[in-house]
């Protein structure tokens, strides 16, 4: 398997400088990773760096809590593309979500899918699996997978669990097939990076990719991802 494509080498963490972001894309470009994921600021430097390669760039927006206005993640999503973000990983208010608010959720994620597609952008729907309830996964597979989303995605890493193989394989039965699937949050090593490729997983949210492709133990402490 080849692991490399499968991954978004990310950094995310508030105190990351344009140094470590300018590593984090030579190292995506050298491994052969799918994308880079960097924080919004650093948009556009990191589109300056991989516009010559085939590694896309992604950014955040309303991260990682989701309950920020829609109005406002509709902005961030803008700025983003604007900068040459290629692929848009928005966070879904997880407050509506408890709530069972349906209608707001698929509202919120219809305006980001019309912003991203109008550009030619792609879009994941973070949902934050490790703290729903199989119902509530299942809920935003089948009331948020129909909206034209690309990509349902499993956690922000900010949560008190990531990326799980079940939520995997539920988000997989539940989804529309041509709805792609991303898994983040604790991935610190191969053997649980292919197992989630192995349960369905399209991509992989990593900080800990290098440890991933080289087979050795992962040195980040990164909290989120």
């Amino acid at each position: 398997m080849n692991i490399a494509s499968f991954i978004d080498h990310t950094i995310l963490k508030p105190t990351t400088t344009i140094q470590e972001v300018e590593k984090l894309c030579a190292e995506a470009v050298a491994y052969g990773f799918a994308a880079v994921c960097v924080p919004p600021p650093y948009v556009k430097r990191a589109a300056t760096i991989l516009a010559p390669t085939r590694v896309k760039v992604a950014t955040v927006v309303g991260f990682p809590f989701g309950y920020a206005a829609t109005e406002a993640k509709v902005a961030e999503a803008v700025l983003a593309i604007v900068d040459g973000a290629q692929e848009i990983d928005m966070v879904i208010n997880l407050i509506a979500l408890k709530q069972a608010d349906w209608t707001y959720l698929q509202r919120e994620v219809a305006l980001l899918v019309e912003v991203c597609h109008n550009k030619g952008r792609l879009l994941k729907v973070i949902i934050e699996s490790g703290i729903l309830s199989p119902e509530e996964i299942r809920g935003c597979c089948e009331k948020l997978g129909s909206l034209g989303i690309d990509f349902m995605k499993t956690s922000t890493g900010y949560a008190e669990q990531g990326a799980s193989v079940e939520a995997v394989q539920l988000m997989r039965a539940c989804l529309p097939p041509h709805v792609q699937i991303k898994a983040s949050g604790g991935i610190r090593d191969f053997a649980f990076a292919a197992s989630l490729v192995e349960a369905g997983a399209n991509r992989l949210g990593c900080s800990a990719s290098l440890a991933i492709v080289s087979g050795g133990p992962s040195a980040t402490t990164e909290k989120g991802y």
